[in-house]
């Protein structure tokens, strides 16, 4: 398959340059007003249908038309955790009402809160979730309260920090789950008579649950002036911290709340230890502690060299990372790209996004998990939002009009497949769109609230959001907490590294502004780019899983769990012809003797071998592999044809630059000037 090489892939590339040369947009323009007031009314019509057909339960059940209410809708095991019997739907979403701009709902939905919501049912709730939903939505509806009433003085006239008040009661409830030996939390507790004993029994819980407290008890210390929730959360931090893995510093999923000792030493990016990674960078960006941001940047090398496989991920071992534990990746990673753009690395974010994408475009819906290969692992999907949610941050980063279009397919589905009169259904099973009764309170906090931003410009919000950090159910948490005196200038999240310059305000997040942001054709450039790689991956699979002179699947050496210290498969490669050496520097030295004597040789760092040769073009391999003079002319042919292509398609580059005064050369030198007024800039945000 000469024709399909390397160079024909940059090739294919250098076309895709010139098609953006004349081309402005993808497509037609989008009615971005249009797109904004569809989000909207996708969210009223799930805020009303469960202030119709629910309230004051914890949950709209869309198909059946009712409120799901704790003892007395048949129970869902450990599911119903989530639900205490205080209105969590209403709870989880005052804050994006503010947020589109329904004032009047805001008002009168505080005073129903006021006046309703109680937190003393006896009823055995998660700590996470109660944390997240609860404790957030309260302190994020009462500082927007607030900010309604200092720009609007004649609204919410009643208001005296009553949801303050309620924040602080639900803290004091759970304060009592964090009398453990270790400062984790326990992972459920009552309501209503705190740490029962048989809820001192609970031994496990996991990294997510007992790592995703920071910013809510944070919050509430910094605005009640109590420093218990933010001493109780910063312990359970700090032990977690100690409790990685001191060769990968990687973390695994599950732990006792007692001794440390690791129950599940799975390490990824997805289910029971995502927010956990997200609060410690947050964690930095809301309270500006450093050392914070030290530990995520151990966490995020570790991630990206162990778990990162080009566009995939894979769960590994905390303590052999070379060593893969499972086959399939689940929804939840899908925040992380969200995260990146936070960190400043929006290529790498663009590229996972890609990936997702695709995901997307095969089966409409993210599934709860998926294979490598794209396969459905788990066929649920909830509405979950962390796919839009770093859509969000990704179209802040780049303005690139394509993650406009990717939240307008997500609405298309979710209007064509999910949407009932009583609101919005989960999908049991994404292949036969077969519905489920139950909508979480996180579509209406999370979900509609990232697609109407989306559509969004931040100035036409009643508030900038760049002045707040968005919590992982996404509730707004104003970066001024983060103040050591009230002389300090303002904090702000920055996206972009060419915002104008501003030397009254600092930068809450990680922000290299030496480096120039990653525009749209740039943008349009890794996507392409990650697709070709996708399709290369698969095809691999399907070739590898296919081939009837491969070893059995349970004999030969999986691509993701290859390790150079296992003698096992160091001696299946000397089976194959393949003698391995380690050098000094960490490298893998290969070596082949070939059927006509030739011996072979290569080197690789010291990242599993088949994901190596998926991820490389290896040209030199598909140069020696093929036999005979017919080959070696096609090979030559195929050289000369490129050679001829990039000339021309060069040619026509510098014509139009030229003819027209503008084009990729002008665009280059603009972006060279850019770069170096960023470096003259950067002190100020230093």
């Amino acid at each position: 398959m000469l024709l399909f090489n390397t160079r024909w892939k940059v090739f294919c590339l250098l076309v895709f340059v010139l098609c953006l040369h004349f081309q402005k947009c993808d497509g037609a323009e989008l009615d971005v007003k249009a797109l904004r007031k569809e989000a909207y009314e996708m969210f009223m019509h799930g805020y009303n249908s469960y202030m119709n057909y629910a309230f004051p339960a914890d949950e709209l059940m869309p198909l059946s038309c009712r409120g799901r209410i704790r003892g007395v809708t048949p129970s869902r095991g450990d599911v119903d955790d989530v639900l205490g019997n205080f209105s969590v739907t209403l709870l989880d979403s005052l804050d994006t009402l503010v947020v589109v701009n329904e004032l009047d709902e805001f008002e009168r939905a505080i005073d129903l809160v006021i006046k309703t919501v109680r937190f003393d049912s006896d009823l055995i709730v998660s700590v996470f979730e109660t944390n997240i939903r609860v404790l957030g939505g309260l302190i994020s509806a009462h500082v927007l309260a607030e900010l309604v009433k200092t720009k609007h003085p004649e609204r919410l006239q009643y208001y005296d920090k009553q949801l303050l008040n309620m924040a602080v009661e639900v803290g004091n409830r759970l304060l009592p789950a964090f009398n453990t030996t270790s400062g984790l939390p326990y992972s459920r507790i009552n309501l209503k008579h705190g740490m029962l004993e048989h809820l001192k029994r609970q031994k496990d819980t996991c990294t997510a649950c007992g790592g995703t407290m920071i910013l809510e008890f944070a919050a509430l210390t910094r605005l009640t002036g109590d420093p218990i929730y933010e001493v109780k959360a910063r312990k359970a931090m700090d032990f977690l911290w100690q409790q990685r893995h001191r060769a990968s510093d990687l973390m695994g999923t599950v732990l006792n709340v007692h001794s440390g000792d690791w129950v599940r030493r799975e390490s990824g990016i997805g289910a029971g230890i995502d927010s956990y990674y997200e609060y410690t960078l947050k964690a930095y960006i809301l309270l500006g502690d450093d050392r914070y941001l030290d530990r995520f940047n151990k966490h995020y090398e570790a991630i990206m060299r162990y778990v990162n496989k080009g566009p995939l991920f894979v769960d590994v071992h905390m303590h052999r990372p070379t060593v893969a534990t499972r086959g399939f990746m689940d929804s939840l990673l899908a925040f992380w790209p969200g995260l990146q753009v936070l960190k400043g690395d929006v290529k790498e974010a663009i590229e996972m996004h890609e990936m997702l994408f695709q995901v997307i475009q095969k089966h409409k819906f993210l599934p709860e998990a998926f294979t490598h290969d794209f396969q459905v692992h788990w066929a649920e999907h909830p509405l979950r939002p962390e796919f839009v949610e770093s859509t969000y941050f990704l179209y802040r980063a780049t303005k690139d009009p394509h993650y406009l279009q990717v939240a307008k397919q997500i609405m298309d589905s979710i209007n064509d497949y999910v949407k009932v009169p009583c609101g919005f259904a989960s999908l049991k099973d994404i292949r036969t769109m077969i519905k489920e009764d139950q909508m979480e309170s996180f579509v209406l906090s999370e979900t509609f609230k990232y697609l109407y931003m989306i559509f969004t410009e931040p100035e036409d919000l009643i508030f900038d959001p760049d002045h707040f950090v968005l919590t992982t159910e996404a509730h707004f948490l104003p970066l001024s907490m983060g103040l050591q005196n009230n002389m300090d200038n303002p904090r702000k999240m920055i996206l972009r590294s060419d915002e104008p310059k501003q030397s009254n305000y600092v930068c809450a997040n990680p922000m290299d502004f030496t480096k120039l942001p990653t525009e749209r054709e740039e943008a349009q450039l890794i996507r392409e780019r990650t697709k070709m790689l996708l399709g290369e991956i698969r095809s691999a699979h399907l070739s590898g899983g296919g081939s009837a002179s491969c070893d059995s699947p349970a004999d030969r050496i999986r691509a993701w769990a290859f390790s150079a210290n296992n003698q096992e498969h160091v001696k299946q490669l000397a089976s194959m012809g393949i003698e391995l050496v380690t050098k000094e520097d960490g490298r893998l030295h290969l070596s082949h003797q070939s059927a006509n004597g030739k011996k072979v040789t290569c080197e690789i760092d010291d990242e599993p071998l088949c994901w190596d040769a998926w991820m490389r073009d290896d040209l030199a391999r598909q140069i020696v592999t093929p036999s005979g003079v017919l080959h070696a002319y096609l090979y030559y042919f195929d050289y000369i044809l490129v050679m001829f292509a990039y000339l021309c398609a060069f040619s026509v580059l510098i014509f139009c630059s030229s003819s027209r005064g503008s084009g990729i050369f002008p665009t280059i030198a603009m972006r060279i000037q850019r770069r170096q007024q960023n470096w003259q800039q950067n002190e100020h945000f230093d």
